[in-house]
């Protein structure tokens, strides 16, 4: 009768884990890059999202319908970002402002993971504003275009998205570096 161990030695379990440890200090930064990557184009398209639902909401009631920036969630803002919040409203006076008259149609909070998303010119810093036709309008009557920009902690153009106001109310999404889409590189 022969008599022999079978298993694995100390040195080869110590010797196992550092080649998986190794291996796992590779994979983690390319899942976390992964992660902000997925989370950016998340936040875009909830942003774009909520811009259709009010351009289809203007055209199915017959009225102007405006999305603006809000930190409470009643009211519009001109400070800061839109990465603070913003709602959905009918605005039955035109003038992007919530009144008594008009009806809060959707809510959005804050942006997770201190993103950023600013309008990068004066015609969307403030609010978006969609008619009965579907087009986006100036409070004035003028078209509303720009370009809005979405930036993670990172601070990267390269990583940022921006989305693109056309002159009819649509809307695209691109990288934030395609010079098509501001004509010249911003920063986060």
């Amino acid at each position: 009768m022969n008599k022999t161990q079978t298993g694995f030695t100390l040195i080869e379990l110590l010797i196992t884990l550092a080649v998986g440890a190794i291996l796992l200090s590779q994979a983690v930064p390319s899942f976390l890059q992964m992660t902000q990557n997925n989370r950016i184009i998340t936040q875009t398209n909830d942003f774009v999202t909520s811009l259709n639902m009010a351009r289809s909401e203007a055209i199915t009631r017959g009225n102007r319908v405006t999305v603006c920036k809000s930190a409470d969630n009643a009211t519009c803002i001109a400070g800061g970002g839109w990465h603070q919040g913003w709602i959905i409203f009918t605005d039955t006076n035109n003038d992007a402002a919530v009144n008594n008259t008009d009806v809060i149609l959707r809510v959005y909070g804050p942006l997770a993971a201190g993103n950023t998303l600013n309008g990068v010119n004066g015609n969307v810093a403030n609010f978006i504003s969609y008619t009965s036709n579907g087009f986006s309008e100036l409070v004035g009557g003028g078209v509303q275009t720009g370009t809005l920009v979405l930036c993670d902690n990172r601070g990267l153009v390269a990583t940022a998205r921006a989305i693109v106001l056309n002159a009819s109310g649509r809307l695209r999404t691109a990288p934030a570096n395609d010079p098509t889409v501001i004509g010249t590189a911003t920063s986060c």
